[in-house]
Formats: structure tokens, sequence, C-alpha cells
């Protein structure tokens, strides 16, 4: 045979058989390298898209969004020109709770809403209605804090003011939150993104907002039913239990002024 070594020592000759399968082991396939950039460039693309302040900034792009349209519908012509006739019922209550959820997502102040609740809904259905948008709105703001805006903020949290708040809620934040909701001082949406910076758990900031805004959002709603008789017993009840709370803050404030400036 050609292909046999003698045993005197001749060379062998190689087969063309064994020849093509080393070329074919030793040659790697053309596509890998023309499939690697696209591959490292979509990798990178996806690391700056998903980095912390690429999501802080789409929550800040949201957020303008959504108060950019707040302030072209202009939700307080609800007070002076009444709920659109179209919706009545369930569905209306319904639609309102979910334009407040979304109205106090997008900084509108929730007393007015309240008021455009209780004027439109009734006392006790405006009730309702506003507790349903006020934990709406407050564990939508959470949400979007937590998965857009916690991990770019909380490197940021040095001062000593930022830590005891951080730290407040992050080990007490159901009587912390209680606190914050029953007695106003703190804004609604500023209180939201704080504790969604927080380490608090979602489940207690949502009971602990719906237990601490019954009074204040039950004395906007009674106010607004009965915003036409202003020397009605129940109207001025409800601004004397609007009324309380604040001062009852500004002196707890006034006392604990020590402490905070040690802060």
């Amino acid at each position: 045979m050609l292909d046999a070594t003698t045993r005197s020592g001749g060379t062998a000759t190689a087969s063309p058989r064994a020849t093509a399968a080393e070329l074919a082991v030793a040659v790697p396939p053309a596509t890998n390298a023309s499939t690697a950039v696209p591959t490292r460039f979509a990798a990178r693309c996806t690391r700056v898209l998903l980095s912390p302040w690429s999501r802080l900034s789409l929550l800040v792009a949201l957020l303008g969004a959504g108060a950019c349209g707040v302030l072209l519908f202009e939700p307080q012509r609800l007070l002076t020109e009444g709920w659109p006739p179209q919706l009545g019922g369930a569905a209306a209550a319904a639609v309102f709770a979910v334009a407040y959820g979304v109205c106090t997502v997008a900084f509108v102040p929730r007393p007015l809403l309240n008021l455009a609740a209780g004027a439109l809904f009734g006392s006790q259905l405006g009730l309702g209605v506003a507790l349903a948008g006020t934990v709406l709105g407050a564990g939508i703001a959470f949400c979007l804090g937590r998965a857009l805006g916690q991990d770019a903020l909380r490197p940021l949290l040095r001062g000593r003011w930022l830590k005891a708040a951080d730290g407040q809620l992050s080990r007490h934040g159901f009587r912390s939150m209680l606190a914050v909701r029953l007695f106003p001082g703190v804004p609604f949406w500023a209180a939201n993104y704080c504790a969604s910076v927080s380490r608090m758990g979602l489940l207690p900031f949502l009971l602990a907002t719906g237990l601490g805004s019954i009074p204040n959002t039950a004395a906007y709603a009674v106010a607004g039913a009965r915003a036409s008789t202003p020397t009605s017993p129940a109207f001025l009840i409800a601004l004397a239990c609007i009324a309380l709370p604040a001062l009852a803050g500004v002196v707890v404030a006034w006392r604990k002024r020590h402490q905070l400036r040690r802060l």
C-alpha cells in the first residue's frame, strides 16, 4: 500500500480522508466571528438601558409627562363643571378612582381631589372612591420609585436628615408611615417616593397609607359634599377635623425641634 509505513523506516503518506478531517477541525466556523460583534453591542446597550441612572432618567421623564398631562387636563375643572354626563354609577366611581390615583402620581394635591370626590359622589361614596384612589396612587408611585429610582438614589443618602429618615422608614415602616399620613405636613408624593427609596415593604406601606388617610380624606369628602351649605354643622365639623390634625402636627414639630436640630 502506498499510504502504509514500511518496517525499514519509510515515511507514510497521509490519506486524503484524514487530511480533510484535520482541516475541518482546525478551521473555526466563519459565522462565530461575524455574530460576536452584534452580540457584544446588544449586551452593552442592554447594560446601559438597565443601569440605575438610565432608569432614574426614565422615572423623571414619566413624572414630567404626567405633570404636563395634568396641566393640560386641569382636574380642578371637576369642582366647577362637574363629572361628564356620559359616565354614571359604578363606572363613574371606578374611573374617578383610577384618575385620582394617576393624578396623585403626577403631583396633584390630594385635598383638591378629595373635595371633588365629595362634591361628585357624596360623603360616603366619595370617601370610598377617594381612599381607593389614594391607595392606588400610593402603590403606583411606590412601585415606580422602587423599580426605577432606588438603585440610583440610595447611594446619595449621605446627609444626616436623609439617613435618619431612611433608617426610620426601613426599621419602623408601618408606624412611621401611619404617623405621616395622620398628621399632614409631608406632601403625599414626597412620602411615597421617600418610602420607595427606603427598605420599607410594599404591604406595610399600603396598609399604613389606607388606615392613616381615612380621617383626613373623610373630612375633605364631607366638606366637598356640604360645600353648598357652609354654615351646616357637618361642614363646620369637617373643617375642624381638617384644621386640628394640621395644628397637632405643628405642635409636635415644635416640641421635637431640638431633636431635629441634632440630626
